[in-house]
Formats: C-alpha cells, sequence, structure tokens
C-alpha cells in the first residue's frame, strides 16, 4: 500500500494578524451588563471565570427554556451564584414531575406549558436546551432585545478555559460523536488520567464544573444545536481563548435539515467549534470524509471527491483551513483508505498510529467500518492528550459500544436482535446495513420513525442489495418502503420483501414471524423517534422489551 503524506503549504498570512472582520476578530468581543445595559466590550482575561459570570447575573433574571438535562444542570448552576432563575418548558407540570422534583429547595420559578413573551421582561440571560431551535418566537423575540444567548456547553467551554483546566477536548461530526467521545473517555482512564465526560452525552458539566482539577482533560460531545450558540454575534462572552486543545469534526454529512435550513448553515454551526482554536492545539481530521477531508493541507495521490454544488461548502471550508493554518493548529489526520505516514489509519488488518500497532481489526468488538473510524479518531485523540498504546489497545480490545448503536439485545433460535436506534438519519441506517454480510446472513430491517428532510437514495440502493425484508413503520415508514421500491425498479433489480406497519411493536411482531434460522432483525429506523417516543433512547428500550417479550412468549408456545 502506498502512504500518503501532506504537502507543505504556504502559510497565507502571519500567525498574528486577523482579518478585520474574521470570525477571529469577531471573537474579541464580549456583551456585558453595564448599569443595566447590554454593550459589547473589551474583557480582560483575569476577570473570565465562575466570578465573572456571578458579577454578571447574581440578582438578575436567567431565563432558561427547557427542563430536560441540559436545562436542569443550567438551573442549578444559576440558582447556585444568586441568579433569578426561571425555567420554562413547554411541557405540563405532571410530566416535569421528576425534574421539578431535582430542583427542590432551590429558589427557581417555573413557567410550564407555554414560553410567553413576558418571560423576557428584565432578563439579563436566555439560556436555551439543545431542544430549543435559535427560530423559536421567545429566541427570535430575545435577539431583537438584544438579550445575549447561552447554553451549558458554551459556559462550560468558558468556564474551564478560565479557570485553566483541561485539556478541553470537542467532539462533533453528524454520526459517531457519542462512540469516539466514549471510547476516549475508556482509553484516559484505563491510562490512569481522570477525565470528566459530558455535554450531549451522559451528565452536563456545567453546575460540577467546580469538581474538575487542572489537568484533569474534560470530554465533551457536542451537537449542531449546541454549537449555534458558538457564535459571538448572538452569545454571552467571554470569547477570546474559548476553544478546545484538542478537537475533532468526525463526519460531515446532511443532517437535522428540518431545523437548519440548509446544508450550509449546519456545516456552519459544526466548524464554530474550531474558530477560536489556536497555536498548539490540535484537530484531528478524517480523510476519508469528503467535506471534512477539506480541512487538511492536500495529500499526495489522494484526490479529494467533489461536493453538491447545492451545498456550498467549498469557500466555507477553504476559508476554515486557512485560518487553522494561520492560527498554527496542528492537523493530525486519520484513514481507513490510506496509509499515512503520521497519525493513525488502517493498514490491511492492523490499525496503526504514528507507526505503531494498536491492535488487529479481528481484535476489535466494535461492529462496521464506521467504528473502525471510530475508534482511529478516538485513539488520535488520547495520544494528543497523553495517553499511551497500550491504553488504546487494551480499550479497543474490550470495547463493545454504546447503548442503542448496533447494540446486540438478544440471539434466539438463530436470530439476532440488534438496537440501532440512534440511527435517526438516513447515512446512519446505511452504515449499519453495511455492517452486515448479505451473502451470510438473511437481514431483516425495521425502518421508520420522523423524516429530517434528508436524502433517502443511498440509502434505498444498499437497502435494495443487502436487505432481504423491509418493514416499514411510524410516520416515514411508507415513504422508505416506497423510496425503496422505486430505486429497485430504476435499478432493475428485485425489490426487498416489504411491508408497512403503523408501530414498531407491530414491526418487532411481524419481523419474528418472518424471520428464521441465521437471521438478523435490525432496528436502525434512519428517522428520528419524534414521532411516537421522547428520544431515540426510549425507542431503543421499548425495542428492547418487545424483543424480551417476544422471544418469551415464544418459549412458552413451544
Amino acid at each position: 500500500m502506498q502512504r500518503y503524506s501532506a504537502h507543505p503549504l504556504p502559510r497565507r498570512r502571519a500567525a498574528s494578524s486577523v482579518r478585520e472582520h474574521s470570525p477571529l476578530a469577531e471573537a474579541r468581543l464580549t456583551v456585558v451588563r453595564i448599569n443595566g445595559n447590554m454593550t459589547t466590550t473589551h474583557i480582560p482575561q483575569r476577570m473570565m471565570g465562575k466570578a465573572m459570570i456571578e458579577d454578571a447575573f447574581a440578582g438578575h433574571k436567567v431565563v432558561i427554556l427547557g427542563l430536560a438535562r441540559q436545562g436542569s444542570a443550567l438551573a442549578r448552576f444559576f440558582a447556585g451564584i444568586g441568579a433569578k432563575v426561571v425555567v420554562s418548558d413547554l411541557a405540563t407540570p405532571e410530566k416535569l414531575q421528576g425534574e421539578i422534583s431535582s430542583l427542590d429547595n432551590l429558589p427557581i420559578e417555573f413557567v410550564l406549558g407555554s414560553h410567553p413573551l413576558s418571560l423576557l421582561n428584565d432578563c439579563a440571560l436566555l439560556c436555551i436546551s439543545g431542544g430549543v431551535s435559535l427560530q423559536n418566537p421567545l429566541v427570535q423575540a430575545a435577539l431583537k432585545q438584544n438579550i445575549p444567548l447561552s447554553n451549558d456547553s458554551l459556559l462550560t467551554f468558558q468556564l474551564a478555559q478560565s479557570m485553566g483546566l483541561g485539556p478541553l477536548i470537542g467532539i462533533t461530526g453528524s454520526s459517531g460523536k457519542t462512540t469516539t467521545t466514549t471510547l476516549v473517555g475508556k482509553i484516559l482512564s484505563t491510562q490512569g488520567l481522570t477525565s470528566h465526560v459530558g455535554g450531549n452525552i451522559g451528565s452536563p458539566l456545567i453546575d460540577r464544573i467546580q469538581s474538575v482539577k487542572p489537568h484533569e482533560p474534560i470530554v465533551l460531545e457536542l451537537s449542531s444545536f449546541q454549537l449555534e450558540l458558538f457564535d459571538p454575534s448572538v452569545a454571552w462572552g467571554p470569547w477570546e481563548g474559548v476553544a478546545p486543545q484538542i478537537a475533532t469534526i468526525t463526519n460531515l454529512t446532511p443532517n437535522h435539515l428540518d431545523r437548519h435550513p440548509n446544508m450550509a448553515s449546519y456545516a456552519e454551526a459544526k466548524l464554530n467549534l474550531l474558530r477560536q482554536m489556536g497555536h498548539g492545539s490540535t484537530l484531528i481530521v478524517n480523510l476519508d470524509d469528503p467535506v471534512i477531508s477539506r480541512l487538511a493541507p492536500p495529500f499526495k495521490n489522494i484526490k479529494r471527491r467533489k461536493l453538491p454544488a447545492e451545498w456550498k461548502l467549498e469557500d466555507m471550508l477553504a476559508e476554515t483551513r486557512a485560518d487553522l493554518e494561520e492560527q498554527g493548529v496542528q492537523i493530525v489526520p486519520i484513514s481507513r483508505q490510506f496509509e499515512l505516514e503520521q497519525g493513525a489509519w488502517l493498514d490491511g488488518n492492523a490499525l496503526m498510529i504514528d507507526g505503531q500497532l494498536i491492535c488487529t481489526r479481528d481484535e476489535v468488538q466494535l461492529r462496521g467500518d464506521h467504528n473502525i473510524s471510530n475508534l482511529l479518531t478516538a485513539c488520535a485523540i488520547a495520544k494528543a492528550a497523553g495517553a499511551e498504546i497500550s491504553a488504546m489497545s487494551e480499550v479497543a480490545r474490550a470495547f463493545h459500544g454504546v447503548a442503542h448503536r448496533l447494540e446486540v439485545v438478544l440471539e434466539s433460535g438463530g436470530v439476532t436482535w440488534i438496537n440501532d436506534s440512534i440511527a435517526t438519519s438516513p447515512e446512519r441506517a446505511l452504515a449499519a446495513i453495511r455492517s452486515f454480510d448479505p451473502a451470510k446472513q438473511t437481514i431483516i430491517l425495521l425502518a421508520g420513525g420522523k423524516d429530517k428532510n434528508l436524502p433517502w437514495d443511498a440509502f434505498a440502493s444498499e437497502a435494495v442489495t443487502r436487505v432481504n425484508f423491509l418493514i416499514g413503520f411510524g410516520q416515514s415508514g411508507p415513504m422508505i418502503v416506497r423510496t425503496v421500491q422505486d430505486r429497485a425498479r430504476f435499478l432493475q433489480q428485485k425489490a426487498p420483501n416489504c411491508a408497512v406497519v403503523q408501530r414498531l411493536d407491530e414491526a418487532v411482531e411481524l419481523a419474528a414471524r418472518v424471520s428464521g434460522s441465521n437471521s438478523v432483525i435490525l432496528l436502525s429506523p434512519g428517522g428520528t423517534s419524534f414521532d411516537a417516543y421522547q428520544d431515540f433512547e426510549e425507542r431503543g428500550e421499548h425495542f428492547r422489551q418487545l424483543v424480551r417479550r417476544t422471544i418469551q412468549q415464544h418459549v412458552i408456545s413451544e
């Protein structure tokens, strides 16, 4: 296999120069409250930290939209610094009893069932949970009134930077975020390092940041919804130097286009993670991803794939790459497809990092090519954070995956039931389908949920060639089945056997009836859970229960 290395590139600008209107220049500005008025000013580094937040908001009204994990953590944090905390959620008190109980004995006002505009009266800061869009009418009204925004992840970044904590590790991407983040945490723990994992995974860190000690890695998974607010034009500061020391965008494919107006808007939110990265920081770049690979300098004999013109990403990516180069950010590549001279890559059957063996592919417990990429990325991140290869090897050989991600629920009667409820986009369902060999087993796919206005063509093509029986369920079930059948006609191939049901329990029942020995029943919906469930985890847990009940009934009937 040929080795590939990066071409050295001339620096476009001196590292100290910043364009007048670049995101880097804007990030020196901070929105603050002075004598009751919001203004934009420069904040010295020494004023940053929890004390600065306390000075800004103690005794002032802070409104939090959403009372899930992030909102509850924010409520505890701001109540702890003496702010007048108001939490608003569209759900009723009956549905939020657990969350409200967890905040007992704290001076918090709850406004439930609606988001009235009166929430903004005397509001000093509006904090929004990931499920609340910037297009929400209350959020738009706040912006018109120059009320700054924030969220738990941004405040965690700001606090960690000002308190000298870290290294701060930021992980985002269209897929693979949670698996990569979990792997990084496990490798660092195996190395003997105390690390703190949070953000979009597990528990937010904002209300327990004081327990983090210097030099302990902070590993944050970040969604595009959270990263939308990493924007000094709408969010509360301070901003200078607020960035991860180690970061990655695992990949970038169409996702959440029911919330982001277009692919460019979605990509811009993801790229916000990198805006403030400076000299000495490290960015892990997946050379196999046609979008993210453009953040690295050109590599010999690696031809970049053309991006769809309608995505309008080329200029944005080129400018981001130029800024990273100007700021002196170290680029560490990873690849499954190309052997490299540095970074992490797959060499035949061997997972390598900087020329040393991590383990063989046969030893990896995770299923699917996409998880090899996640593992290589995690190893590169962990090495940048101080981990040794022995810790990487141990985790790679032992880690079986995260719940609801190609999770084996049960194996019974020659049938393997797989829970991949996390697959809330066609791209993720496509990766799941590719993880199984249709020549070796019968694949019964359960696909459906709520569509996010994403393209299904690539998924449909793969389903035609790999899936034996397709069961569509939920809001998008009929559309998915119809798309696969149309694709089969276009390709002049036989479509898989297909059926449409309304609910997941009906899909499980039908799958059990049509399955035989050496079958895989795969829940990999491709759509979100919001047509019937609170989130993908609730859907996955329901699937587990349905499978166990189905197997139990089958055993009793025998």
